[in-house]
């Protein structure tokens, strides 16, 4: 779930989405008056700039999906302070009443399914059938937290008193900023957005600038619900400046971020300092361990569906596969067949399985890894090639790609790449295959592919991994129970599920005497 772009913003660079060739790389100024331009949305008005840029689909950058208006530090400070006004009178609401609200929000997304799809295809790329399941899962995000706003949990346990009634409560902690990603534009803003809105925080939104539409179009469908002005805002722009000034705005008292590791830990340094809390979500090398038990057909299609789908543009994707030394060859064979069948392409088009990158950037980094990957060793199977020809020549399109003859210490088995690539490892038995496993700095999520009961209870158990899925792909989570990570992965409460009202509340607790 990694934004380079808002990366080197974060870092001082700004990010301008997908371009291609560099060569005609479109200025400001070059910004075509009939496109349509989006505003951001300030204390429930639509608040256009001067400033622009352009959204251009990654698949054919001849499209521009859209101009939005870049936000500057004056725009989020008054977000800010228009959040802090709205706070009060949204937090008295009710929780039945606040979740009232997002019923509406995902009856509007549910009303609008097919065109959300087809405007996530262009913006990010993935296929159709992915940008509608994705979209789909927002509105289902939207509706279990609008549930909860009739059982918000608190605390109640007996005083070692008499006559003593002990007690505690939930409380929403104020502006809450949040910083979202490229890769899923629409699920992460709404499961960031929706507990935090629940629970009673007003809240400043920041999508990525290489696909903002997505989460424009829920902050929409919060107008058009009627939530209060203030309580929701979008603000667009670079994470150097926009997302920048989120972190630092006076009123806000939490920061949500899902991208790298390098953006991730300058945010936990500038929280820390103002003393606010920090949620991150950050890489993933994530492995699958195929041992000889195991369903290899079923294998084989989990590992490629983890590895290829959406790009690899997934931080739960398989990068790592490391497989039994006794079926090591037949699998690898598999996975080399199933790779090459996959077709890549406009993800509007049917039949598709692998769209493009998400800009030139990544597409560069994909063309790197697989340079260095050789470059140490390692035995390029299929793939490995940028593809410019026919229906490819106007998009950012990457072959998917297998290597075999990785080791632990190649770059390609320790550095998240985010694109299509897949290292095939060996490992001896069950044991070698964990230890390899193991060995990252990384911890999101983690697959084993085994008939064998006793070795799926010690994987589960010994994994350093927070998400772990059993003869099913590494990526592919649900909404109802925690999401993140270990070690560099991930910081802070998780998200998702009934615990991600765990971030965005604190506790009051009350001692009554009688």
């Amino acid at each position: 779930m990694h934004s380079r772009i808002e990366a080197r913003a974060m870092m001082g660079f700004s990010g301008a989405g997908p371009r291609r060739p560099r060569a005609q790389r479109r200025t400001e100024e070059s910004i075509v008056s009939e496109t349509r331009i989006f505003p951001n949305y300030i204390n429930g008005e639509w608040v256009e700039s001067d400033r622009r840029f352009e959204n251009r689909n990654p698949a054919n950058t001849d499209d521009c999906v859209g101009v939005f208006c870049k936000a500057s530090r004056a725009d989020v400070n008054v977000a800010a302070e228009a959040a802090q006004d709205a706070f009060e009178d949204w937090s008295s609401l009710p929780g039945p009443a606040r979740g009232a609200y997002l019923y509406k929000v995902a009856d509007i997304l549910e009303g609008n399914l097919d065109s959300l799809a087809t405007e996530m295809t262009r913006e990010e790329g993935k296929t159709v059938p992915e940008a509608k399941g994705e979209t789909m899962r927002s509105i289902n995000i939207f509706r279990y937290f609008a549930g909860e706003g009739s059982r918000i949990p608190g605390i109640q346990v007996p005083s070692e008193r008499d006559r003593v009634f002990m007690y505690a409560v939930r409380r929403p902690l104020g502006v809450v900023s949040q910083i979202n990603p490229w890769n899923f534009p629409s699920a992460i803003p709404a499961w960031k957005l929706a507990p935090a809105l629940i629970a009673g925080n007003s809240v400043l939104v920041k999508p990525a600038t290489a696909a903002p539409l997505s989460a424009w179009r829920i902050a929409e469908a919060c107008h058009k619900a009627g939530i209060p002005k203030g309580v929701v805002n979008l603000l667009c722009g670079s994470g150097g400046e926009v997302g920048d000034a989120m972190v630092h705005a006076e009123p806000v008292k939490a920061v949500s971020f899902t991208g790298s590791v390098p953006v991730g830990k300058l945010l936990h340094a500038a929280a820390s300092t103002r003393r606010i809390r920090i949620q991150l979500e950050m890489g993933g090398k994530n492995p699958t361990i195929v041992l000889a038990d195991a369903d290899l057909d079923k294998a084989v299609a989990n590992t490629v569906n983890a590895a290829m789908f959406s790009t690899g543009q997934k931080c739960t994707a398989t990068s790592r596969v490391i497989v039994e030394d006794a079926i090591h060859d037949e699998f690898l064979d598999r996975v080399v067949r199933a790779t090459r069948s996959l077709r890549v392409g406009d993800g509007l088009e049917a039949g598709i399985d692998v769209g493009p990158a998400i800009d030139q950037d990544q597409l560069d980094t994909n063309e790197r890894y697989c340079e260095v990957a050789e470059s140490e060793g390692a035995t390029l199977e299929c793939g490995g090639r940028v593809l410019t020809e026919g229906s490819h020549a106007k998009g950012f399109f990457f072959e998917p790609t297998v290597f075999s003859g990785v080791t632990e210490g190649m770059r390609i088995a320790q550095e998240e790449v985010f694109g299509p690539v897949l290292g095939v490892m060996r490992g001896a038995d069950f044991e070698e295959c964990m230890r390899i496993a193991n060995c990252t700095e990384f911890g999101l999520s983690a697959s084993i592919q085994t008939r064998d009961v006793s070795r799926i209870f010690e994987y589960v158990n010994r994994i350093e991994a927070g998400l772990i899925t059993v003869n099913l792909p590494s990526a592919g989570v649900e909404y109802q129970l925690p999401f993140g990570g270990s070690k560099e992965s991930s910081f802070g409460p998780k998200e998702q599920g009934p615990v991600a009202l765990d971030f965005y509340t604190d506790y009051k607790t009350v001692y009554l005497g009688y």
